[in-house]
């Protein structure tokens, strides 16, 4: 098993890899590709490659398309870094309601001049502040990272509401149930003194589904004066262009993000930070170990968890003589075809897991035999086949 990294991952990942996994410098000859933040989508890949983890959650960065039609099976580590990026979320709630910021780069402005003690507590006041407790947090997404921020700023003191249309049933059970969950961003609109962002980038016609930019001037529009926005999820949830007008109105009193551009990095009123969401050492050694954990299930057994283009899939430990994974477009007759040539290679078959997800399936068969080539050549030669590969 060979695999390459296309940025540093942290040893204590890789260290995970049994003896026989070899990392290796020529894309070509990877089975596996970790990667953090590289970007992708002008890669050629080989043929061999199997698989490619990312040690984090975002895959922007990755042509999840492309790959599934290549039968490349992307991963992520959803929430494996969400401690983290909560823990500066927090950050930003304080940074956005008391002048920190202003205060610290005041203090280093007059550091030289003597009796530095009596300027500090005149001039303290223009730095002045609010407090969180008692205030309104609206968090749009519960998932992984949404929930700790709703949980924490209810032991905080503040007042919570929870939007997501498309709650896991885990994300509902590690919920507070001090977070009042609404049934629209439009009440999180009218309703919070702070909002938060934390869905993925869907671009849909839909308007409750889709999430780009829809922090704009017509939601803008519906919060109240002075809100505070917080943007540690995607740059393009929010309009930059909208966020600048409301910034300049004063309807927006700050809008933290964790994404500066060449916009909002040179907007007053907005606090950039450089994308320190997931830099933790202990953030990127559990995307690390989550990585290559599913790496070493996927290529050893077929099993597929936290895939963004592939289904989940879990077929167990492999107790038969073979198995064979099979990646193929989601249209019917798919299996009848599949166990059929089983069939008429006098092949048993002992096992199947069959799942999809959009327009693409997966596929994993134990059989009462090793698989041999003659198995392999009559399911790749079925319409709709795009990878077939023997785990065991």
């Amino acid at each position: 098993m060979k695999y390459k990294c296309l940025n540093p991952i942290a040893s204590v990942g890789l260290d995970i890899f049994p003896d026989n996994y070899t990392k290796v410098d020529d894309i070509n000859e990877a089975d596996m590709i970790l990667v953090r933040s590289a970007v992708m989508h002008d890669m050629q890949f080989p043929d061999n490659l199997k698989a490619i983890a990312r040690a984090g959650a975002g895959v922007n960065n990755i042509p999840l398309d492309k790959c599934a039609e290549q039968g490349i099976v992307v991963f992520n580590t959803p929430g494996a870094n969400a401690n983290g990026v909560k823990e500066l979320v927090v950050a930003g709630l304080m940074l956005a309601s008391r002048d920190i910021i202003g205060g610290v780069n005041w203090v280093q402005s007059i550091k030289g001049e003597e009796g530095i003690s009596k300027l500090v507590e005149k001039g303290k006041k223009q730095f002045a502040g609010k407090e969180i407790k008692g205030k309104k947090l609206g968090v749009i997404g519960l998932g992984a990272i949404g929930v700790l921020v709703a949980n924490a700023a209810v032991h905080l003191g503040m007042t919570v509401y929870g939007y997501d249309p498309f709650i896991s049933v885990d994300s509902a059970w590690n919920l507070s149930r001090g977070v009042i969950h609404v049934k629209s961003r439009d009440e999180i609109y009218k309703d919070c003194d702070y909002i938060t962002v934390h869905t993925p980038l869907i671009a849909d016609d839909n308007p409750d589904t889709n999430t780009k930019e829809m922090i704009n001037k017509e939601s803008i529009g519906k919060m109240k004066d002075g809100v505070i926005i917080l943007n540690f999820s995607r740059d393009q949830l929010v309009n930059d262009d909208d966020m600048g007008e409301a910034l300049k109105s004063g309807k927006v009193a700050k809008y933290v993000t964790d994404f500066p551009n060449d916009k909002t990095a040179n907007m007053e009123g907005v606090i950039a930070i450089p994308h320190l969401g997931a830099s933790t050492e202990e953030s990127e050694d559990n995307c690390a170990m989550m990585a290559v954990k599913q790496l070493i299930d996927y290529m050893e057994n077929g099993n597929i968890k936290n895939s963004v283009n592939y289904p989940n899939c879990d077929a167990g430990v492999c107790n038969t003589q073979g198995r064979v994974a099979i990646h193929h477009r989601n249209i019917p007759k798919m299996l009848t075809q599949f166990t059929g040539s089983f069939a008429a290679l006098d092949v048993n078959i002992e096992n199947m897991v069959n799942k999809s997800r959009g327009d693409y399936a997966y596929t994993v068969i134990d059989i009462d035999t090793s698989v041999n080539g003659d198995v392999v050549n009559k399911l790749n030669a079925i319409e709709g086949v795009l990878k077939v590969r023997v785990v065991k």
